[in-house]
């Protein structure tokens, strides 16, 4: 349930690919957040009014919101419909695979073992097509995926169905070759090359903030008030987990250092999850309905 861009392909139509851009917080994020996690739950479409009270519940102003919604319409997420009588939007065609991709990084955020296969990313992209190989590294490091050296970069061998999602919308799909092995074997251990390859210090820093807002020291998991304060409360929430399971691809105890905090703030969107997300969604329905 990531945003979305899209990628042109010269044998195909236009691929709708997640937009590694995305910065928590900002009103075009929020945006997509409110897209991505409730408009499939009220059928696909939505008045514009509608999206520009729900963005006024999380703090976005009426032409905050229109403009960012116009941005988002830009990227491929949404297109122009009509609602009920009423000027609105709907989910663009091909972006639905696109948040059912998100929502299983998300919803089901899937740690990698000590003994679970791997995925090298081998690729050779000429200079004339500098722009997608540009891409396509912005790509493999919004997935998750750790760079090795040039041309070559490392993720869990689960993720290797999104890498070629992402070579096929870049058109690279032949520029690249995809290997599973087992773990690598660098010269030192494991945990020192993983440290080499992956931001380790932003990936524990994005948990660590996560936790700093939405944990026991940012308030417990109860709604703040009625359906609202529920929306407000897990919207936000949502908007600032998402990016997490994005970049951080659940590297093994052994890639990772002793005082990790990705198993605490998982268990910490879960429980907002299960406190927030029913009343949350409830309320939506609630304002699409009026």
């Amino acid at each position: 349930m990531t945003a979305a861009r899209i990628a042109t392909r010269p044998d195909a139509r236009p691929a709708v690919l997640d937009d590694v851009d995305a910065r928590p917080g900002s009103t075009t994020s929020l945006v997509r957040t409110v897209v991505g996690a409730y408009l499939r739950q009220v059928g696909g479409s939505i008045a514009a009014a509608d999206l520009v009270a729900l963005l006024g519940e999380v703090g976005v102003g009426g032409s905050s919101a229109r403009s960012a919604v116009s941005r988002v319409k830009s990227r491929g997420l949404l297109d122009a419909a009509v609602v009920g009588g009423r000027p609105g939007y709907r989910l663009a065609a091909g972006a639905a695979r696109m948040l059912e991709r998100g929502d299983r990084r998300i919803f089901t955020y899937r740690p990698q073992g000590d003994d679970d296969p791997w995925c090298l990313v081998s690729y050779t992209v000429p200079e004339a097509r500098r722009d997608a190989r540009h891409q396509l590294r912005r790509h493999l490091a919004g997935l998750g995926c750790g760079h090795v050296a040039t041309g070559l970069w490392i993720c869990p061998a689960h993720l290797a169905g999104e890498v070629e999602e992402v070579l096929d919308g870049l058109g690279l799909r032949d520029a690249a070759t995809l290997f599973v092995t087992s773990t690598p074997r660098p010269a030192g251990t494991f945990a020192d090359a993983a440290a080499r390859w992956w931001d380790l210090d932003r990936l524990a820093a994005l948990h660590r903030g996560f936790l700093a807002r939405h944990g026991d020291g940012g308030g417990d998991a109860a709604p703040r008030g009625p359906g609202s304060g529920a929306f407000a409360r897990w919207t936000r929430a949502l908007d600032d987990w998402r990016v997490i399971p994005a970049v951080d691809p659940g590297l093994p105890p052994s890639a990772l250092p002793r005082d990790w905090p990705g198993p605490v703030s998982v268990a910490t969107f879960d429980r907002l999850r299960a406190a927030l997300e029913e009343p949350a969604t409830a309320y939506v329905r609630s304002v699409v309905g009026r």
